[in-house]
This record gives C-alpha cells, sequence and structure tokens, in this order.
C-alpha cells in the first residue's frame, strides 16, 4: 500500500469581479508504508471456534467476521468489533493484528 501526498502551491491571479481567482498546482508524491496483516483466522483456527460460534459469542454479524477472517476488504478497523473479539477470546490487540514493513525496508 502506498499513500499519496498532495502539495499545493497556490497562487493569486488577477481580480474578477471583486472575487480573487486562484490558481493551483497540484503534485503527488508516493510514499510506500507497509501494511497491517489481519490475524483473526489463525487466532479462531488455533483455539478451535467456528466464525459461527464467535459470532454467537459476540453478538456481530457474520459477514463482518467474516471479512475480518478472511482479511479482505479490511480498510479502517472497527474498535468495538476488536475489543468485542479480544474478550471473548481473551487475547491481546496484538494477536489479531500484526504490522508488516515495506518490501523495501525489509530488503
Amino acid at each position: 500500500m502506498s499513500i499519496g501526498v498532495a502539495l499545493v502551491k497556490i497562487d493569486k491571479k488577477k481580480e474578477v469581479s471583486g472575487v480573487e481567482e486562484l490558481k493551483s498546482i497540484i503534485r503527488y508524491q508516493t510514499k510506500e508504508y507497509g501494511r497491517v496483516q489481519v490475524k483473526l483466522a489463525q487466532v479462531l483456527d488455533s483455539r478451535g471456534i467456528t466464525r459461527n460460534r464467535l459470532r454467537t459469542l459476540t453478538g456481530v454479524k457474520y459477514d463482518v467476521i467474516d471479512r475480518y477472517y478472511k482479511g479482505s476488504r479490511v480498510e479502517m478497523a472497527d474498535l468495538d468489533f476488536l475489543a468485542k473479539v479480544c474478550y471473548v477470546l481473551d487475547c491481546q490487540i496484538s494477536d489479531l493484528l500484526e504490522y508488516e514493513r515495506p518490501e523495501e525496508e525489509r530488503a
């Protein structure tokens, strides 16, 4: 994953009808920052707990649990969900999430 940072330079142009017209130049810089790996599948499998059982224990919808289990389409972490899972499984956040450095830093 990478993050884009917009650098904006705004120059005042001529005044048109009492309102300044602005001219901007946008330049993007991209930097690799790594990713966060969701490890819910490993935790559940090692404890012999199914996604359906976790749904029953937490009251969270199955599709939400399934998304975290597969580690797909998780762009923003739901802290309430993670807190419920940690409480029910008696584990720490670090058991469920792991930061992976960018490829260029690992080499």
